[in-house]
């Protein structure tokens, strides 16, 4: 079994049961002791979960985001609006990553109507079904297991396709953004496809609510070292704005 399966593994049950002990999970994942060990460094240096003695617990952060059809249709019109601003970053024959998220299927409503020539590598079914009639555009679709509930591809597969590309851009939509926590996300699945986009990108770009300032998900993507522009709504308070651009992150509003 490979360490990424365990560790979803791992975080399905911690989500179940709260607490989960190492002896108990090296028998079920017929491996060793060590191995659990190893395991579980790594999801504690990724914010899933606090370690303790024997095991581990559920870190007390947000673990819960409704479905893709569900969050699609919440601030739609922010997320339009976030979407336009997309023009500023992006120029013509530019290459692009664009992963699952409801924002990033407005992004690419928005490409579509304003370019002619992109490449967009993408884990996002509903992005490629938006983008396929576009002649003009190279659109990769990186394979790997189907993620129903969020109409996108995850898994090592997904990730190690990922990996043969680079790109110019990429816009990262995560459940929550703070300086101390970094960027989060609700999915480990999720996370692990974000972070990889974030390793191919030269330039990292978060588009997201407001409301997901100063707050943390379950699965850390990455660290806000990485980002280099914040793209939200108007609502930012402006202490918040300060805030991240003095930690040299600029921060883009409509």
């Amino acid at each position: 079994m490979l360490a990424q399966e365990r560790h979803w593994r791992i975080m399905e049950q911690l989500r179940r049961e709260q607490v989960v002990k190492v002896c108990d999970l090296a028998q079920q994942l017929a491996v060793s002791a060590e191995t659990i060990r190893r395991d579980l460094d790594v999801l504690e240096q990724q914010g899933c979960l606090k370690k303790v003695h024997g095991g581990a617990v559920l870190e007390q952060i947000q673990t819960y985001e409704p479905k893709f059809e569900e969050r699609k249709h919440l601030f739609s019109e922010n997320k339009k609006e976030l979407a336009q601003l997309v023009c500023k970053l992006v120029v013509e024959g530019d290459s692009i990553a664009l992963d699952a998220g409801t924002t990033s299927l407005e992004i690419a409503r928005v490409l579509k109507s304003q370019y002619t020539s992109l490449t967009v590598v993408t884990n996002s079914i509903p992005v490629v079904c938006e983008l396929m009639d576009k002649p003009q555009f190279s659109v990769i679709l990186a394979g790997g297991a189907v993620y129903g509930e969020e109409k996108a591809v995850v898994g090592g597969v997904c990730v190690e396709q990922i990996r043969q590309y680079r790109v110019n851009r990429y816009f990262l939509t995560p459940s929550g953004i703070s300086l101390h926590s970094g960027v989060t996300s609700y999915d480990l699945r999720e996370a692990e496809i974000q972070r990889t986009f974030a390793e191919i990108a030269n330039h990292v770009v978060v588009f997201c609510q407001s409301g997901a300032f100063d707050s943390a998900s379950l699965v850390k993507v990455c660290d806000l070292i990485r980002v280099e522009e914040i793209v939200t709504d108007s609502e930012l308070p402006q202490e918040f704005r300060e805030r991240y651009e003095s930690a040299g992150i600029a921060v883009l509003t409509p």
